[in-house]
């Protein structure tokens, strides 16, 4: 394959979308709805075109219940070992967890200094904030639904999820992948991703009209808004490589580790830029941890793992995404239960559930309904909107930093002395 044809495969559709956001937008413009002195809309412009993107979120709407069942119960229906690697998954697990909520840490205090949207869009409704419930109230509504039937309704992510995974150990328990329901939650799975493809290749289209009627029914001032939230986020991803990286190299490594990582770090970046894929870049850091001295059980567990749990940048995407919509309804984007929330929602959609198949759609789900239940038709576009302009960027600290968490890993499990014992036996260079 050539590079041309490699980088149109990664990068093709995110193209293709961001060609039909700024047509939308430009049509949008030129075509703006025209309202007489009360405000009413007496002639709709580019507005005409807003079914094209409705029938794209009736249509992930449709399919987020079963995506969601079948890729978690089979998923935990299918694994062969409960206990796997011990203490090298557990410490892994932790480390992600920890950078990922330190990174929405750092992005909660960037929004607050700097948010994306300074005035709400016109014509909506202003956010309201709902009633604090009981901490058992919130556990109990948190984790369940009343019934059955209450689970098969988008508005009921997290108890679906709950659902799912107990369902999925209910399977594992009575014979996993070799059961009959095992291997069809695993078909189902594959199946519902090849629907998840086919309605993803009308995402520019549907954007293109989303975007046009957006623009025209709240002005063309919102383009600036996304603007702003990308002059954020791509200097913040540059600024954490070259400053967190360091840090948690030389917290795992210890001394000359911020020396070694730097010199091994720009492979697996530049190939994770390349492919916009965190699975792709696995060969690249399994190598470069190779030529690091990182021990062997240590990065053949971490770095895969890593590609589909460790997302620093999918968490500061999140609280990007979360700070954008409440700057979008007038929500204050203030208050520490607010931002324990936001770290809790951003932590788990961008580390729990991107190992998911289709986690990125699952997690801005889940996002729009905790935060904006009441107008997650206008919400959840926006943020799918948002995560594919950013994913470039946050790929690449995604991925990259599977290889920097191996130093974390390899302290907790050998030492932290591993990378000099590594380099004076010739295992590091």
């Amino acid at each position: 394959m050539s590079k041309k044809s490699s980088l149109w495969s990664s990068y093709g559709l995110l193209i293709c979308m961001v060609c039909g956001i700024v047509l939308g937008c430009v049509v949008g413009a030129l075509f703006p709805n025209v309202k007489d002195a009360n405000g009413d809309v007496i002639a709709s412009g580019a507005s005409i075109l807003k079914p094209l993107g409705q029938i794209f979120i009736n249509l992930m709407f449709c399919i987020v219940v079963p995506l969601v069942f079948a890729s978690i119960s089979g998923a935990v229906a299918n694994m062969k070992s409960a206990k796997r690697a011990g203490k090298i998954m557990g410490t892994t697990i932790a480390t992600f967890v920890v950078t990922g909520a330190i990174a929405a840490v750092i992005m909660i205090v960037l929004m607050k200094l700097i948010p994306p949207v300074l005035v709400p869009w016109q014509d909506i409704p202003a956010g309201t904030v709902d009633e604090q419930k009981t901490i058992a109230e919130l556990i109990v509504s948190f984790l369940t639904a009343e019934d059955f039937v209450a689970l098969l309704s988008r508005r009921a992510m997290l108890p679906l999820i709950v659902f799912s995974i107990i369902f999925g150990f209910g399977v594992n328990m009575n014979g996993g992948p070799d059961s009959l329901v095992g291997k069809f939650l695993e078909d189902l799975s594959n199946c519902m991703m090849k629907v998840v493809k086919i309605i993803t290749y009308y995402a520019p289209i549907a954007f293109f009209g989303f975007f046009a009627d957006l623009v025209a029914t709240y002005g063309s001032s919102i383009a600036q808004n996304y603007v702003r939230a990308l002059l954020v986020y791509y200097p913040l991803c540059l600024i954490y490589i070259f400053t967190a990286f360091p840090l948690f190299a030389r917290f795992g490594g210890g001394k000359g580790a911020v020396k070694v990582m730097l010199r091994h770090i720009l492979r697996p970046a530049v190939t994770s830029l390349g492919t916009c894929s965190s699975v792709a870049t696995i060969p690249t850091n399994m190598e470069v941890a190779e030529e690091t001295g990182i021990p062997k059980d240590v990065s053949e567990i971490v770095v895969p793992l890593g590609a589909t749990m460790h997302m620093d940048g999918s968490c500061f995407s999140c609280v990007l995404k979360i700070a954008f919509l409440f700057g979008v309804f007038g929500i204050p984007f203030d208050g520490v239960g607010t931002f324990l929330k936001i770290i809790l929602v951003a932590v788990f959609s961008s580390v729990g559930m991107s190992g998911i198949p289709g986690g990125g759609y699952i997690g801005e789900f889940i996002m729009c309904s905790v935060f904006f239940p009441t107008q997650l038709e206008l919400a959840y576009p926006i943020a799918i909107t948002i995560g594919n302009l950013v994913d470039p960027p946050a790929t690449m600290i995604n991925s990259a930093g599977d290889y920097v968490i191996s130093y974390v890993v390899a302290r907790f499990v050998d030492g932290k002395d591993w990378l000099q014992k590594a380099i004076a036996s010739g295992k590091a260079n």
